[in-house]
């Protein structure tokens, strides 16, 4: 009887949120108001976050801003103070280690307040083939891309529970539902930081903190200079983006709190075709693609 009455509810979430889909695809959620509230961007000392941090401050929000280069992040801070009347913090961070996160969190809950919106945008990229990547360099890639999200999200998370209010946006990537050929590390770690967003976002599911938000952000590759490079064999299905065109689109999805945001539109297809193909037939469409890094060092 209990198995019968399960299916029974899945099936009825399954076709309420299916509808639902469809009609916030013809009539767009309403956008929340980020004016007031502290956002926190992790790498905004360049490219998307960087961009991020500018368009968020056009919005009214107040901004924190993280980065381990302290000119990057002074120079942003100064593009952001250059707009207007807004208020804005730069802090160096080096989000790759536990304690200096917890330090600096808790000198910007001392100076500006409660974080209301994490972005967990920091990262860096090896691109080497798995042998001639450096134990190190490794260690660095998972301390920086997966394992910074830990510690920011426990840094801060505390405090939206508390208020019910909040919303942690996890900068991942394809790589972190695709491997790639090249990328092995890249990828391992962006699996790594996409599941966490996933698995917490349930998790504050089954707190019934319905006002704490998650978005998980997974888009093909950015110019960012991280790949710098890189080629695409058929750029009207997957273009490298330009970071440009990728931060009005990550706000989009923050502001009507999508859980999932992956670009090009195309990948959806990518994604559908990897769970019911082979393996091998899984290879030979990478291939196809020329899903590789072609400045391989």
């Amino acid at each position: 009887m209990n198995t019968i009455l399960d299916t029974s509810i899945f099936w009825g979430n399954f076709l309420y949120y299916f509808l639902e889909s469809l009609v916030y695809r013809i009539i767009p959620k309403k956008k929340k108001n980020v004016a007031g509230e502290i956002v926190l961007i992790a790498g905004a000392g360049s490219g998307l976050g960087r961009l991020l941090a500018i368009t968020f401050a056009s919005l009214g929000a107040i901004l924190v801003l993280w980065d381990i280069n302290e000119e990057g992040n002074m120079e942003t801070c100064r593009m952001i103070k250059e707009k207007g009347d807004v208020k804005v913090f730069a802090y160096a961070c080096y989000c790759g280690n536990r304690q200096d996160v917890y330090r600096v969190a808790d000198q910007v809950k001392r100076e500006v307040g409660d974080v209301n919106i994490l972005v967990n945008n920091a990262g860096f990229l090896t691109g080497k083939l798995f042998l001639n990547t450096p134990d190190h360099m490794v260690e660095r890639s998972f301390l920086v891309n997966a394992l910074s999200h830990f510690w920011t999200c426990k840094a801060f998370l505390p405090a939206m529970l508390k208020a019910n209010h909040g919303h942690l946006v996890c900068i991942s990537s394809i790589a972190g539902v695709v491997g790639i050929n090249g990328l092995s590390d890249y990828c391992a770690r962006k699996v790594a930081a996409f599941g966490f967003a996933e698995s917490l976002y349930l998790e504050l599911r089954l707190l019934q903190k319905s006002n704490v938000k998650a978005t998980t952000v997974c888009p093909y590759f950015v110019n960012t200079g991280m790949f710098d490079g890189c080629t695409t064999k058929y750029p009207l299905l997957l273009p490298i983006l330009e970071h440009e065109n990728v931060a009005p689109k990550v706000l989009n999805a923050i502001s009507e709190e999508q859980v999932y945001l992956i670009m090009p539109t195309f990948l959806h297809i990518v994604l559908f075709l990897k769970q019911i193909i082979s393996l091998d037939m899984m290879i030979t469409l990478a291939e196809t693609l020329e899903w590789t890094l072609l400045w391989l060092r």
